[in-house]
C-alpha cells in the first residue's frame, strides 16, 4: 500500500483532482484521431500558458530534464559558444549538458541565493557577440531565487538566442514568452501546472525553429529531435516514438485547470500563500536563504534554527503528518529546506497545516 502524502517539497506536488481523473480514461493509441485531436489541444493550451503563439510548442516525453536537453542538442553544435548564467544546481545542469553538446561555455556566476543580473548577461554577449545562445533560469528550484529574464529581450538585436529555464515558473509566476524575446523554453509537468512528472512542456519561436534548419550536424539525440518529433506533430503525423498518452491526458486536463482559473489568478494565489509562508516562518526560528525582492512565491528557501537536526525534522514531519519537504542542496544542504506551494497545493491548507504540524513537532 502505498501512503498518502502531503507533497510540499520542490516537485512533484500533488495533482489536480481534474488530473487524476484524466489519467483514468480509457487508453487510446498515439495515432488515434480523438487522441491526436487531444494532443492538439493541449499544444494549443501550452501556447496560452506559455503567452506565445509559437507553432513548435509541445509536450516533450520526458522530465523537466528531457525538455533541457531537447533545447539544448537541438540548437547547440559543437564548437558553438554557450552563454550561461549561474546561481544554483540548474544553471550549472545548463553549463554541464552545453558541455557535453560541444560547446565552449562562458559562465556569469553569481552566489546562491541571489538573483542573475540581466545586464551581466548582456554584458558577456557583448564581449562574446557570436555566442550561440544565452541559457538562464528563470525560477531556480536549488534556491528558491527569481531572476528577471525581460530585460534579455535586447538579444533580439543580435544573433544570440535566448534558452530560459521555466520548470518552476511556468503558472506560478508572470511569463511572457514573445513579450520578453525567449526564443526557446523548456518547462516540467510537475510544478505550478500540477501534473505528475512525466511531461517537458518546450516551445521554440521563429529564430530557434531557422536555427534547426540551418544546423550543420545532426541534431545529437535521435529521440529528442525536434525536427523529427515536429513532423509527429504535423499534419502528417509520421511517427516517431510512442506518445504517453495517459501524461497528455493528464496535462490537458492540468493546463484545463490552470486556464480556467486564470494565469494571472494562478499567480495571485501562489504569491499570497507563498508570502503567507515566508512571513510565518521567521516566528519558529527558520530564516529565509533567497534575497528579499526575488523570492519565489512557490518554492521557499529556508535556513532551520541552528539547534535543529535538518533530516530529523524532516523525516518527523514524513512519518508523523505524511507531509514531504525538501532538503537543501549546495549551501542549504543538511542545514535548510526547500518548501513548495505549487499547483493544486498552493492553498491556505497547504500552509496551516505545515505550520500545525511544525508547531506540534517543535512544542
Amino acid at each position: 500500500m502505498v501512503s498518502e502524502r502531503l507533497l510540499l517539497g520542490p516537485g512533484p506536488s500533488n495533482p489536480h483532482p481534474e488530473v487524476v481523473s484524466a489519467m483514468t480514461r480509457p487508453m487510446l493509441g498515439h495515432l488515434d484521431p480523438e487522441f491526436l485531436a487531444l494532443m492538439d489541444e493541449t499544444c494549443e493550451r501550452l501556447r496560452l500558458a506559455f503567452r506565445t503563439t509559437n507553432a513548435l510548442t509541445l509536450p516533450i516525453s520526458g522530465t523537466g530534464s528531457a525538455g533541457m536537453e531537447a533545447c539544448f542538442v537541438n540548437l547547440v553544435e559543437p564548437g558553438d559558444t554557450v552563454i550561461v548564467g549561474v546561481n544554483g544546481v540548474f544553471g550549472e545542469r545548463m553549463c554541464d549538458v552545453a558541455s557535453r553538446c560541444g560547446a565552449s561555455v562562458i559562465r556569469v556566476d553569481v552566489p546562491w541565493g541571489r538573483a542573475i543580473d540581466p545586464e551581466a548577461l548582456l554584458d558577456a554577449q557583448r564581449a562574446a557577440p557570436h555566442a550561440r545562445l544565452v541559457a538562464v533560469v528563470h525560477a531556480e528550484t536549488s534556491t528558491g531565487v527569481l531572476s528577471d529574464v525581460e530585460p534579455l529581450k535586447a538579444l533580439q538585436q543580435t544573433d544570440t538566442l535566448l534558452l530560459v529555464d521555466t520548470v518552476t515558473s511556468l503558472g506560478g509566476v508572470p511569463l511572457e514568452v514573445d513579450a520578453w524575446g525567449i526564443d526557446a523554453c523548456y518547462s516540467g509537468s510537475q510544478k505550478c501546472l500540477g501534473v505528475p512528472p512525466g511531461l517537458s512542456p518546450v516551445t521554440f519561436g521563429m529564430r530557434a525553429v531557422a536555427r534547426l534548419g540551418a544546423r550543420q550536424s545532426p541534431v545529437q539525440s535521435w529521440y529528442l529531435d525536434l525536427g523529427m518529433i515536429g513532423a509527429y506533430m504535423g499534419a502528417a503525423r509520421k511517427y516517431h516514438h510512442t506518445a504517453p498518452v495517459t501524461m497528455v491526458f493528464a496535462l490537458h486536463a492540468g493546463l484545463g485547470v490552470l486556464l480556467g482559473e486564470g494565469l494571472e489568478a494562478s499567480q495571485a494565489r501562489h504569491a499570497a500563500v507563498g508570502g503567507r509562508l515566508q512571513e510565518a516562518l521567521p516566528g519558529l526560528g527558520f530564516r529565509l536563504f533567497a534575497e528579499e525582492g526575488r523570492r519565489l512565491p512557490q518554492l521557499t528557501s529556508c535556513w532551520l534554527p541552528d539547534d535543529l537536526d535538518e533530516a530529523a525534522l524532516r523525516k518527523a514531519l514524513l512519518t508523523g503528518y505524511g507531509i514531504e519537504v525538501g532538503g537543501g542542496m549546495g549551501e542549504l544542504a543538511g542545514k535548510g529546506w526547500r518548501i513548495g506551494l505549487m499547483g493544486h497545493n498552493a492553498r491556505d491548507r497547504s500552509v496551516v497545516t505545515l505550520l500545525g504540524a511544525l508547531l506540534d513537532i517543535l512544542g
